[in-house]
């Protein structure tokens, strides 16, 4: 528990073990928060208008590998409430919180600091983070944090309409692909993680990081930013700042969608930056295959003068390798790759 970044912050400037190399850091250059990444309005997804969502989402996954959502369906109310009550879990006293603190790699429900390797990291990473399954619910719900009391009735909520938007959202990216409705359903995305991720006030944010730079392993993912600025993505060469938008979600491509459509969509690298003045909390929440789910570039998209770029594989062993490589996003896929 006295690892934990949130413990001890107050109270010292930057420790060395969490100061990134030259190369890697963020310095002092301003990144500007930036409208680039694509909003889209899901509330235009009725018959008439949603031709045209698909074509925005197809072409933000494209181009950018993420965009924002807004009229999404998810109440503001939870939207709040979630965010609120996972920042009360990190305000509980130490002792409410101990039985949870792990350094056990495979520890399903646990609260660690900086990543799930902390004695093998080269540098650490500024956050104290909270993960759990949420399929299946009735399971999963019995490993949860049991304070603060609202914890498990609101995140069991708030799970449900994530999954619910982000399967909204990957029958729009079917469509957009031409794959049959439902081809993303079952195993593809049986798996859902929540990830929350706490970042206090650094005392230097241009030497650290609360997230190094990695591409997701998912299918999808769903982040609830809040409305603190930290969430950087690179595109071109060039990071760009994601303006935290009210009631709005952050959806990305993970690798796995990246292999699924044989590299049309993007699984595009991002990193968190810290601050020096407030503390930010995130959520997010992996849509996964299940850990014996066979992926593989889906057949009905390898025109006939195309190839796989991918051999199949189970998602348990592209995740070892993923985590094998720390989250590096090119020897996470060499493997899998088919070199024709």
């Amino acid at each position: 528990m006295e690892k934990l970044v949130s413990s001890w912050f107050n109270n010292k400037t930057l420790p060395q073990s969490y100061i990134f190399p030259p190369e890697t850091r963020p310095g002092n250059h301003i990144i500007p928060r930036s409208n680039a990444i694509p909003v889209i309005d899901l509330g235009n997804a009725s018959a008439h208008d949603r031709t045209l969502v698909v074509q925005q989402i197809l072409k933000a996954s494209q181009e950018f590998g993420f965009f924002q959502v807004i009229n999404h369906g998810v109440s503001e109310d939870l939207m709040n409430d979630t965010m609120n009550v996972f920042k009360e879990f990190f305000e509980l006293p130490a002792e409410d919180k101990a039985d949870l603190y792990s350094e056990e790699f495979n520890r399903p429900c646990k609260l660690y600091t900086s990543s799930a390797n902390y004695d093998g990291d080269k540098v650490h990473l500024w956050r104290d983070s909270l993960r759990h399954p949420c399929h299946p619910l009735e399971e999963c719900i019995k490993i949860w944090p049991q304070k603060p009391t609202r914890y498990r009735e609101i995140v069991a909520a708030y799970s449900i309409e994530a999954k619910k938007l982000g399967s909204r959202i990957l029958d729009l990216i079917c469509e957009g692909l031409g794959l049959d409705l439902g081809y993303f359903g079952d195993k593809l995305s049986e798996s859902v993680v929540v990830s929350v991720n706490h970042y206090p006030p650094c005392p230097d944010p241009s030497l650290t990081l609360g997230i190094a730079k990695h591409c997701d392993p998912s299918l999808l993912t769903i982040l609830l930013q809040g409305d603190v600025f930290g969430l950087q993505v690179l595109n071109d060469g060039k990071w760009i700042g994601v303006e935290p938008l009210h009631n709005a979600f952050v959806v990305n491509i993970g690798h796995q969608l990246e292999v699924v459509s044989n590299n049309r969509l993007k699984g595009a690298e991002h990193r968190v930056v810290t601050n020096s003045m407030v503390t930010r909390t995130t959520a997010a929440i992996f849509l996964n295959p299940s850990q014996d789910c066979i992926v593989e570039p889906a057949k009905s998209l390898i025109r006939a003068d195309e190839s796989p770029a991918y051999r199949a594989f189970k998602f348990k062993e592209f995740l070892y390798n993923y985590v094998t490589m720390g989250g590096n996003s090119e020897k996470s896929l060499e493997p899998f790759k088919l070199h024709g």
